[in-house]
């Protein structure tokens, strides 16, 4: 009898996740014209900060204050440790800071996809990735992306799959995703093979929310670009009234420094960095005078002979 019991406990806590899922996957928290919204956000979280977090809940206040919307979850997605930015520490500590300072979060979560993959991902292509996972009604996906064999392959068709079905994303059945980022990040689209144009493209087609910062004019750069002023009614630009100019650089200036960086970080996020030894002179010097991994490959790509 007692075994009996403990297997349906087990089933009820097992139920919530996986109706989770089938909701997202389904699209079913969409009613009454209301799109569902999963918030996307990339970046290297060199480290994760207060600024980082609040930019989610910004996001999702501004798009279901439109009534439009109804944000339904927030993703964390690590840039992978062959970016090879300057200062990056690697991704396993980025990672577990972020998953600590999500703890107490009931819709954002973070996910290492991005950042397990021996070589740097374009955005555009971590966000097919989620698309896919948002679209996809396979049963035991996740099973089947584990198997080594034929993975390569598995990628391939996967990536010219999502190109469709992401390009359908005002399909009532599934959310829309949409890249959640700040102003440096739009701004970031114009700095020379940087980004490819046809994943500025793809991003930009999904939706972009962009948190603006104070001394930033967004507005004026997208107004400067032709190919974000075509997608101008896709990009939210979201107002923080309440200044906060806190940045990871600015965190690990102090960090190295010795000075204080508490109530800027999450406690648990300065509690293990404190207790790894994060952030100092030497890791500040780490990928000095390496070369961008996006531009190294945008480089290579422009060079290599037409076929």
């Amino acid at each position: 009898m007692a075994s009996k019991f403990f297997l349906r406990l087990k089933r009820l806590q097992v139920q919530p996740w996986s109706t989770w899922n089938r909701c997202l996957a389904s699209g079913a928290m969409d009613r009454q014209g209301v799109t569902g919204v999963v918030l996307l956000s990339c970046g290297s979280f060199n480290p994760i900060t207060n600024m980082h977090l609040r930019m989610f809940e910004l996001a999702r206040d501004y798009l279901e204050d439109t009534g439009k919307y109804r944000v339904v979850k927030g993703i964390i997605s690590p840039v992978g440790d062959g970016y090879n930015k300057k200062g990056l520490i690697e991704s396993f500590h980025r990672i577990r800071m972020a998953r600590l300072a999500t703890v107490t979060s009931d819709w954002i979560e973070v996910d290492g996809w991005e950042s397990e993959q021996l070589d740097w991902v374009e955005t555009a292509r971590v966000m097919r990735h989620h698309c896919e996972n948002l679209v996809s009604a396979e049963p035991n996906a996740d099973e089947v992306d584990t198997v080594k064999v034929g993975r390569k392959r598995k990628h391939k068709e996967m990536d010219s799959r999502c190109e469709d079905l992401c390009s359908k994303r005002h399909r009532a059945d599934c959310p829309r995703l949409m890249m959640l980022c700040g102003a440096d990040i739009l701004e970031s689209f114009a700095v020379p093979g940087l980004w490819k144009q046809e994943d500025l493209e793809e991003i930009a087609s999904h939706g972009l929310v962009c948190v603006t910062r104070s001394g930033s004019d967004a507005e004026a750069f997208i107004h400067s670009s032709d190919l974000l002023w075509r997608h101008r009614h896709d990009i939210h630009m979201v107002r923080e009234w309440v200044a906060n100019d806190v940045s990871a650089t600015q965190m690990r200036r102090a960090l190295r420094r010795g000075q204080s960086v508490r109530y800027l970080l999450p406690d648990a996020v300065v509690s293990y960095i404190r207790e790894n030894g994060l952030y100092t002179a030497e890791s500040e010097e780490k990928n000095s005078g390496v070369v961008l991994a996006p531009l190294e490959k945008h480089s290579e790509n422009k060079s290599s002979p037409a076929s």
